[in-house]
């Protein structure tokens, strides 16, 4: 990287900084334009999302997990979200959630954010393809931290990989 090319991740937070100072989410002013552009970030975000929570899976849960996803949908709150999870046998039988990634706009909420089940909130300022792919790590950071937290719920036997010696 030169220095005079930004980083992705600050590309991000200077579209979610602009936005606060604009009133604005991309070009939408509205409660239901900012919900349409959300709807659009959902499906660009799809494979970046499964890809982390893949990866963690291969490395860590020995390939023993299953990723589902929610698509958009109305949350709790009136605001609407997209899960990603995932879930394994150990996890399941600790009686704990699963390692999640939630893309949400709550009901009170300026515009979207990213989450984990434990961590969180990252902008999600998402408009491109380019843009959603610049989200992997923080969407790995999101999941490795989740997984932390969860160990941390019960203990290091949740996870396979340790227990089956590959740490």
């Amino acid at each position: 990287m030169s220095s005079t090319t930004a980083p992705e991740h600050t590309e991000a937070l200077l579209r979610h900084f602009a936005d606060l100072r604009d009133g604005r989410h991309g070009d939408a002013a509205s409660r239901q334009g900012k919900e349409r552009l959300f709807a659009a970030a959902v499906p660009l975000l799809d494979r970046y999302a499964r890809q982390a929570l893949a990866e963690l899976n291969a490395r860590l849960l020995l390939g023993t997990g299953e990723i589902t996803a929610t698509g958009v949908k109305r949350s709790a709150d009136g605001g609407v979200d997209a899960i990603w999870a995932l879930s394994w046998p150990e996890q399941r039988a600790a009686g704990i959630n699963p390692v999640l990634i939630r893309a949400f706009y709550g009901a009170g909420f300026h515009h979207p954010h990213l989450q984990g089940g434990t961590v969180g909130e990252w902008p999600l300022n998402v408009f491109t393809a380019e843009q959603a792919a610049a989200e992997l790590p923080t969407m790995r950071a999101i999941v490795a931290a989740d997984l932390h937290n969860l160990v941390f719920q019960r203990d290091f036997r949740i996870v396979p990989a340790t227990v089956g010696g590959a740490a």
